[in-house]
């Protein structure tokens, strides 16, 4: 076994390997950007190498030679994927946590895996050229998928002809950024399908075992939302088969190390399935399938990249139970999903980190603490929530539980949004199909913005009236809006609230109302009738909390209340970087021509012109930074 192990990635994975090489007794070399200076899985390794990018290999196989690592762990994502960063481990003697270089390049090739599934009596989903896609006879919907890289990225469906060409230019686009490598092609797009997946893990002596499957077939835009193991749909006879057939796959590639075989299957009967691609990495979904199996994946990898046999057979290996994954991510459901930033203010969390197989029923894996700056440079993965149960519907139970004592202040996230997906009827029904999250959109929030306007009034008077000296230090006691006094009973306030940057809301709090808040610690409070309460200070905005759902609350003045956007202005509705501006200033444009492209978390967002007229004003240029509600644009009818 290895004596030290450089991670070259960041966030919750980071955190993840150190815990089983902390176990194991190996030094933990993490490698981090100035950004990330302060991030908890700096401070939790052994030691430190500061580098300029994770997707530097030059940079990250230096960092190895001068803190004496041996190995070098990817992670998933950023160069884990990368066959020119194994083979550079391979000359530099490193030894590489993951598959041989040649098995990485020819599973990372879509396109060439494929080919080798075909051959090995894997069935595969058809793919087409350029002229037949164009054809009159083309089976529409397509789908145009990125040749590299996975994760959903550089994917664009296509539902006629004439939107082929802007979905091969966005996929392009995409591919390139994500991957640097622009290749892409043309596939069947199965419109009501399951997404199952096989782990695989495989040594250097020919062993090669499936550890079930998991099903991943909720996903938002080709990016998984909420994963579990085993599927609600696979019987012992169609999970042998899938099983066999990865594994004869894994065979034929010369696979080693950890690495997951994908399949989209027939809604109605998933015996009907195809290869999709191979995963040549440990996926953000494993503790799922570590949690019904026992197994440590992480510590797998290493043993097998020491060269150690694998310790079962596939006889050995049994799913205990049923677990189930929700990842929180650093997106706005309320505007299309789009990606927030900001720095953590408060966070509960349930369960704890570090107990990485089934014996615990809820085991959280994340990137962040108090204080910790969300920005938009990297993936919007901020934590998972896994829970492991006797059944499935145990497991739902208990996920809706974690997730109800997850809260997360400062940053707008998904965590009250995967609270109503897990308590949807087909959810629970285990009729889950990848076009499930789309059809559905978003569903009411438990309280309206009224209610949130209100709670966060009584939230705030109750704050200042329970200080120890009654107010903020430094406060004007005769500026306060709580109802204070000089003598007397207090009386009731006025309050003018924005949520979440909707239409201001008046509020008006009796002085009796006070007494139904009560502060039980710093930020925290409970309310009559409504449970607990997080509350938190961010400049002019207040972010309140409440099982699991999180919100921005703005005071709003009188002015500020009259005062609205001009109309055919366009502004950021999330944190990045322009990565196209389609007009210019002087441009006549109709509603719906696309002005300005914003590019987030390797996501693409078209900002069109909202009016008939000509662009009078355009205050952005390819490459500018924005920040959520700035004025990029303005079309004057």
């Amino acid at each position: 076994m290895f004596d030290a192990v450089l991670i070259a990635n960041r966030g919750e994975i980071a955190r993840r390997v150190i815990r089983t090489l902390d176990r194991l007794g190996i030094e933990s070399i993490a490698v981090f950007t100035e950004g990330d200076a302060a991030a908890p899985f700096v401070r939790e390794a052994t030691r430190t190498v500061a580098i300029a990018s994770y997707l530097e290999i030059d940079a990250v196989i230096d960092a190895c030679r001068r803190s004496g690592a041996t190995a070098l762990h990817p992670g998933y994502g950023f160069l884990s994927e990368n066959p020119a960063l194994a083979a550079a481990c391979e000359a530099a003697g490193i030894t590489f946590v993951g598959p041989p270089a040649a098995a990485v390049q020819l599973m990372g090739d879509k396109l060439r895996a494929k080919d080798v599934a075909d051959d090995a009596g894997v069935p595969v989903v058809p793919v087409f050229s350029d002229s037949q896609a164009r054809a009159s006879d083309a089976p529409y919907p397509l789908l145009v998928k990125a040749a590299a890289g996975g994760g959903g990225r550089g994917m664009r469906v296509a539902r006629s002809p004439d939107e082929l060409d802007d979905a091969l230019a966005a996929a392009r686009r995409e591919a390139n950024g994500a991957f640097g490598d622009d290749r892409v092609f043309i596939e069947r797009f199965l419109g009501r399908a399951r997404h199952l997946e096989v782990q695989l893990i495989a040594d250097t002596h020919g062993n090669v075992v499936h550890l079930g499957e998991r099903e991943c077939s909720l996903q938002r835009r080709h990016q998984k939302v909420i994963e579990e193991s085993p599927s609600p749909v696979v019987d012992p006879a169609l999970r042998e088969r899938l099983g066999s057939e990865a594994v004869a796959l894994a065979r034929a590639a010369g696979y080693v190390g950890a690495g997951t075989v994908e399949f989209i299957a027939d809604f109605d009967d998933p015996a009907e399935h195809y290869f999709l691609e191979v995963n040549a990495r440990l996926q953000v979904e494993h503790p799922v399938t570590e949690l019904v199996t026992g197994l440590d994946l992480v510590e797998l990898q290493l043993r097998v990249a020491a060269g150690e046999r694998l310790p079962f057979r596939q006889a050995d290996v049994q799913l205990s139970g049923h677990a189930i994954e929700a990842r929180i991510t650093a997106e706005d459901p309320s505007r299309d999903f789009l990606p927030t930033a900001g720095r953590i203010l408060a966070y509960d969390r349930p369960g704890r980190a570090g107990s990485d197989t089934s014996g615990s029923e809820t085991r959280v894996d994340d990137a962040i603490e108090v204080g910790t700056v969300v920005g938009t440079s990297y993936d919007s993965l901020l934590a998972k929530v896994i829970v492991h149960a006797d059944d499935r519907a145990g497991a739902l139970r208990r996920l809706a539980r974690a997730l109800a004592q997850t809260t997360i202040l400062g940053v707008t996230t998904t965590t009250g949004y995967l609270r109503g997906l897990v308590a949807d009827p087909a959810v629970i029904a285990g009729e889950l199909d990848t076009g499930l999250i789309e059809r559905r959109g978003s569903p009411p929030l438990p309280i309206d913005a009224a209610g949130i306007a209100h709670a966060a009034a009584m939230l705030l008077v109750a704050d200042s009236a329970d200080r120890p000296d009654g107010r903020a230090p430094g406060d004007d006691p005769f500026a306060r809006a709580d109802g204070w006094r000089l003598a007397g009973r207090r009386a009731g306030s006025h309050w003018r609230l924005s949520v979440g940057g909707g239409e201001p809301i008046e509020v008006d709090v009796p002085a009796a109302d006070v007494a139904i808040a009560h502060r039980t610690a710093p930020g925290r409070f409970t309310l009559d009738q409504r449970g607990d309460w997080l509350l938190a200070h961010d400049g002019d905005v207040e972010w309140i909390g409440h099982n699991g759902y999180a919100w921005p609350v703005r005071r709003v003045s009188a002015a500020q209340a009259q005062g609205a956007a001009a109309d055919g202005e366009l502004r950021a509705p999330m944190p990045g970087q322009v990565l196209l501006v389609g007009a210019a200033v002087g441009d006549a444009v109709t509603a719906g021509d696309p002005v300005v492209v914003l590019e987030s978390m390797k996501m693409e967002l078209v900002l069109a012109a909202p009016v008939d007229g000509t662009v009078v004003e355009l205050t952005v240029a390819p490459g500018d930074k924005v920040t959520v509600d700035q004025p990029l644009a303005r079309v004057e009818a």
